[in-house]
C-alpha cells in the first residue's frame, strides 16, 4: 500500500507540475502583465518563476515594465534611473560589446535582471545554475557570483527582452560582428522569497 501511495503522489505531483507549467506559459503568452508593452520576452524564459515573482511583487514589476514600455529609451542618457527605491532601478549603458573571452557567466541572488538592447546587437548566454560550476564565490556586496557553464546563446536586439532569475546563470555583452557599440537597459528587480 505504501508503494502505491508513493506512485500516486508522484503521479499527482507530475500532473500538478505540468499544470503549473501550462498555466504559467498561458499567462506569459497573454501578456496582460505588459499592458501594451511592445518588446517580446525571450521564448525560453522561466515562465513559472516569472509568474511567481510577478504575483508576489506586482506593484514593483508593474513599475519596472512601465519604465521599459513608456520611456523613450533611445533618448535617455547612460546612467542610473530609480524606478522604486531599492526594489527596482535601471541602468542604461552605451559601450562597446566585448569579445567572448572578456565576458563571464554570472548570477545574482538579490535581484532579477531584465536586460534589453536598445540599439545594436549582442550575444547573451543562459544556463541553469544547477549545471554551472562556481569559479568566483558569491559576493553579497556586489550581488554576484561567476561560473563556468555550457549554455544556450541568443542574439539580443531591440524587440526582445530577457529575464534572468537567481537560478539562471547568464553571460551578457558578447560582441556580434558589425555591432561595436551597444546601447542597453538593465533593470534590477528585487527578488521576493
Amino acid at each position: 500500500m505504501c508503494a502505491a501511495f508513493v506512485a500516486f503522489a508522484l503521479t499527482t505531483f507530475a500532473q500538478d507540475s505540468a499544470k503549473i507549467q501550462k498555466d504559467a506559459a498561458k499567462w506569459v503568452h497573454k501578456k496582460e502583465w505588459g499592458k501594451g508593452l511592445k518588446p517580446n520576452i525571450y521564448a525560453d524564459v522561466n515562465k513559472v518563476e516569472f509568474a511567481n515573482q510577478y504575483q508576489r511583487n506586482k506593484a514593483v514589476w508593474d513599475k519596472a515594465i512601465a519604465f521599459l514600455r513608456d520611456s523613450d529609451l533611445a533618448k535617455l542618457n547612460p546612467g542610473k534611473y530609480v524606478i522604486d527605491g531599492d526594489n527596482a532601478y535601471a541602468t542604461i549603458t552605451e559601450a562597446p560589446s566585448k569579445d567572448f573571452d572578456k565576458t563571464a557567466w554570472e548570477s545574482h541572488r538579490n535581484y532579477i535582471d531584465l536586460q534589453y538592447v536598445i540599439r545594436g546587437k549582442e550575444k547573451i548566454g543562459v544556463a541553469a545554475l544547477s549545471s554551472a560550476t562556481v569559479i568566483k564565490p558569491y559576493d553579497g556586496s556586489k550581488d554576484l557570483a561567476n561560473y563556468t557553464a555550457e549554455g544556450k546563446f541568443y542574439i539580443a536586439d531591440p524587440g526582445t527582452f530577457y529575464l534572468f532569475f537567481p537560478n539562471d546563470v547568464h553571460r551578457p555583452s558578447n560582441k556580434v560582428d558589425g555591432f561595436d557599440v551597444v546601447k542597453k537597459l538593465v533593470i534590477k528587480i528585487k527578488v521576493v522569497e
